[in-house]
């Protein structure tokens, strides 16, 4: 009976050690690091992990103009849940001009920890 209740312990320590270490990484965007292309109507961000979207959130930022590097100017966007759980989306709530973006994320899953990231893209 003893060797059961320790086999039950060190189950239940380990199966809470490993969720404790289960902090969301970015699997993909769109659009991806580093795109260069058309203006997108919405920024997904496809996460490892269920967010917990009360605590997780995004800015998008624009950093250049064509020709011009300037300060972060925020753009106003919307952030929600994804349809799946473990997507955030950002919607620009006007159509992006012509330059660099920034989005900067925050990610919360159920071990609590934020994590934090961003991806970057540019518009032609």
């Amino acid at each position: 009976m003893r060797t059961l209740k320790t086999a039950v312990v060190l189950a239940a320590g380990l199966l809470l050690s490993t969720l404790a270490q289960a902090h969301p990484k970015l699997l993909t965007s769109t659009p991806t690091e580093g795109a260069d292309g058309a203006a997108p109507d919405k920024i997904e961000l496809h996460f490892s992990e269920n967010l917990m979207t009360q605590f997780s959130g995004a800015k998008l930022l624009m950093t250049e103009m064509p020709g011009m590097a300037h300060s972060p100017m925020p753009m106003k966007a919307r952030v929600s849940a994804g349809n799946d759980p473990k997507t955030m989306l950002v919607t620009p709530l006007a159509p992006l001009s012509a330059g660099t973006y920034k989005v900067e994320w925050r990610a919360v899953s159920s071990d609590t920890h934020p994590i934090t990231g961003n991806i970057t893209f540019k518009v032609k």
